[in-house]
């Protein structure tokens, strides 16, 4: 997947210290169809940065594409959105904020209202995402795609995969991109990035649905509803493993 460039003191530390932000060692990725230009459907600050960062330091050009017609209500949609602009330019990635047609995205999953997470809602919700993603690539000149979804550890990756695989081959010649970026501490740098960025920390995935269950599991189990907009990374505590986006 990736060629690791040598370390300038020839030591590997044997702790997980070595996967830390600071001193982790990136490799160098190779894409599956060897392309050095990627469309990456970003889904929040959050889970692109470190997303980013990888590609960055394997010199990809990357432009993000944030199209998240999930997310609820309109103005948690707006914080994320700002802050993965945020980190964007800080990188100097191009952004492209696609179209927020909520509309869509509810008659899509119609009938799904009750379906749990990692369900059949979750998978026509990254149908619908990726199969946008996979036009605007199409139109636009790109042959390789991915997600910034499969980072969070609360998601399934097989299932992300096959959506993605699924919406790049109606266009012939396109590629969906695979790439485990959990592996190698990523999940751990994401939080580190994070705390050191400031992100904005949501505490649901992002649709109604989500909201709704978030909370009543917390009235199950004594806790207050979210409180949306108002918890940061590295400002505020972190959330428990149990309520990471």
């Amino acid at each position: 997947m990736g060629r690791r460039a040598k370390s300038g003191n020839g030591q590997e530390k044997n702790d997980m210290s070595r996967f830390s932000a600071e001193n982790f060692e990136r490799p160098v990725l190779d894409t599956p169809n060897d392309s050095k230009r990627i469309l990456m459907h970003s889904c929040c600050a959050p889970c692109a940065a470190e997303v980013m960062d990888a590609l960055a330091a394997s010199e990809i050009e990357t432009t993000i594409f944030f199209y998240n017609p999930n997310i609820h209500p309109r103005d948690e949609y707006e914080i994320r959105k700002e802050e993965n602009i945020r980190y964007a330019e800080k990188l100097g990635m191009e952004f492209i904020d696609w179209d927020y047609n909520a509309k869509d995205w509810f008659d899509r999953t119609k009938g799904m209202e009750d379906e749990p997470e990692r369900g059949i809602r979750c998978t026509e919700c990254f149908d619908m995402r990726f199969e946008v993603t996979a036009d605007y690539a199409a139109e636009h000149g790109f042959d390789l795609i991915s997600s910034t979804l499969g980072i969070s550890r609360w998601k399934n990756m097989p299932q992300i995969n096959g959506c993605g695989e699924l919406a790049a081959s109606r266009h012939p010649g396109m590629h969906y991109w695979t790439y485990n970026w959990r592996k190698e501490g990523g999940s751990q740098r994401m939080i580190e990035i994070s705390k050191r960025e400031e992100f904005y920390q949501q505490e649901y995935c992002g649709c109604v649905y989500s909201l709704r269950d978030t909370n009543a599991w917390r009235e199950q189990n004594g806790r207050d509803k979210i409180k949306r907009k108002v918890k940061f990374y590295g400002r505020d505590a972190v959330l428990g493993e149990s309520e990471e986006a």
